[in-house]
């Protein structure tokens, strides 16, 4: 039972870390743009480049 007084306040320390981490990338701008890599790798790259 005593180490439950350990293992609590760690936990709260944690999941403080975790969402203190989660709102820095929200501010960071990590979450802007969700179908831009998605979309991209679709897009054939190789009708720019011209063969001479």
């Amino acid at each position: 039972m005593n180490v439950l007084l350990i293992l609590i306040p760690v936990a709260l320390f944690l999941g403080a870390i975790g969402l203190g981490a989660f709102v820095w990338s929200l501010k960071s701008g990590q979450f802007d743009d969700l179908d831009g890599a998605a979309e991209r790798i679709l897009m054939d790259d190789d009708e720019d480049e011209v063969i001479t």
